[in-house]
């Protein structure tokens, strides 16, 4: 089925901020669903289980979103290269496009599937899994492992309805797919009493449901490309540029993740409530990070289908757009972590101790709430761009340069706080704002914004 891009989604024309909002809305509450997946299991967890369950989860659920975001930021090749096309004209090369992405994917998820499965408690000793908590981490690994590509299709997908400007057919798929993974904790946690294990099985079950979901609502779709199945196949030219655009957003993915793993096993080496309280922090971090990365991917999107209108200035007109709105709902979100960040892990834990733990590593991303609101559209600004290599090594630098250090050398201060370790995050997302800041004077002076 063919069609032209409608006006809806059509970045090109009309006025940016209404636009820019009306997009990121949708990819907000879509976000914010997903990462409702990871709450919901470390909800009743909290609730139904044991500490070492909700540690489990915890460090699992890390480890699970280290491997796949990756994915999902290589996924982003597709996002700017569609976008890009019917930015344009080309759309109804989309196909191809999407076809090539989705055989490049299904080969990935297979190899992970592997992986995790046959490893899953080598990667639960590397993370240093406390060992009250060692069997559940290893079992929810695995569980998630056998699931990997359903959790990879979901992301596809998702990624290829942004790149056409649509950010409300994911939505309702998983909205459904929520509310069954809610009720699916119910009966496998707190009702089969199956603990971390449960919450995995009920993941990949809502995830399965997802996708699909969403194949029945592409068949309903008139899509603004021809697509048929004999087009999913290897396309050497098209999985190269698309490599070329996601590789580098994934390696810095990767290996961001990674010094996120490498602060969570500092922390775990530390004894089991301060595992179980920056677990817990993580998950509300989850949350609070959710409005500037819905602008992230949406001026991806925007930017790309502006570069192929030609239309350079408009895009970054809504790099300034972003940055005003974004920072708006940061300041307030960050002012309320701040100071009431125990009511925010209480949500999460029933174990006072864990919840001071939470509340007080969180004090420090509610400082990172007005740092992220700022660089994270820049990020979206230069994937849009498609400077995914300065992207990649502007998320190394300010990773491993600053967040790990830091970490580490605040874990040997007597006494060990939380706040303190978590302030390396700030220390990093200051440094990337300089210099993303500094990537935007050069592009001035180049007075060429077609990068892509």
């Amino acid at each position: 089925m063919s069609a032209g891009i409608s006006d809806t989604h059509n970045f090109t024309d009309g006025p940016i901020l209404s636009k820019l909002i009306r997009f990121s809305g949708p990819v907000l509450f879509a976000l914010l669903l997903q990462a409702t997946y990871g709450a919901v299991d470390l909800l009743i967890v909290g609730q139904f289980a044991s500490s070492a369950d909700v540690s489990a989860v915890a460090t699992g659920s890390h480890i699970m979103f280290t491997l796949t975001g990756p994915l999902s930021s290589f996924a982003m090749g597709i996002t700017v290269l569609l976008g890009r096309q019917i930015g344009d004209g080309h759309g109804k090369e989309g196909g191809r496009v999407a076809g090539a992405g989705i055989a490049l994917f299904a080969i990935l998820g297979m190899i992970l599937t592997v992986i995790l499965t046959a490893f899953s408690e080598s990667v639960a000793a590397m993370m240093h899994a406390p060992q009250q908590a060692f069997a559940q981490t290893a079992a929810y690994v695995r569980i998630c492992g056998m699931g990997i590509l359903i959790i990879v299709a979901y992301n596809l997908i998702g990624s290829i309805f942004r790149g056409i400007g649509d950010s409300k057919t994911p939505l309702i798929a998983v909205l459904i797919a929520c509310i069954f993974n809610i009720f699916g904790d119910l009966f496998l946690v707190a009702f089969c009493h199956l603990g971390a294990a449960g919450a995995a099985i009920a993941t990949v079950a809502a995830q399965a449901l997802s996708v699909v979901i969403s194949l029945l609502l592409i068949r309903r779709q008139t899509l603004p490309f021809d697509f048929d199945i004999k087009m999913i196949r290897a396309d050497r030219k098209i999985w190269r540029r698309i490599t070329e655009l996601g590789l580098p957003l994934a390696v810095s993915d990767l290996l961001v993740g990674m010094s996120f793993m490498i602060i969570q096993a500092i922390v775990n080496s530390l004894g089991l409530v301060p595992s179980a309280g920056i677990g817990v922090a993580e998950k509300v971090c989850a949350f609070i990070m959710l409005v500037p990365s819905s602008f992230m991917q949406s001026m991806a999107a925007f930017t790309a289908q502006n570069l192929g209108a030609g239309k350079t200035q408009r895009a970054l007109r809504a790099v300034y757009y972003g940055i005003a709105a974004s920072l708006a709902a940061g300041v307030v979100i960050g002012v309320f972590t701040f100071f009431r960040g125990d009511l925010l892990c209480g949500i999460f834990s029933k174990d006072p101790e864990v919840i001071l733990a939470g509340a007080d590593y969180l004090r420090s991303y509610a400082i990172d709430c007005l740092f992220t609101a700022i660089f994270f559209v820049f990020i979206g600004y230069y994937n849009g761009l498609g400077l995914t290599r300065f992207v990649m090594a502007q998320g190394i630098i300010s990773a491993f340069g600053v967040r790990v250090p830091v970490s580490y050398l605040m874990s040997k201060r007597v006494p060990v706080s939380l706040f303190h370790i978590g302030l390396a995050t700030p220390c990093s997302s200051l440094l990337q704002i300089v210099m993303c800041v500094g990537c935007l004077i050069w592009l001035k002076k180049r007075k060429d914004y077609r990068v892509m």
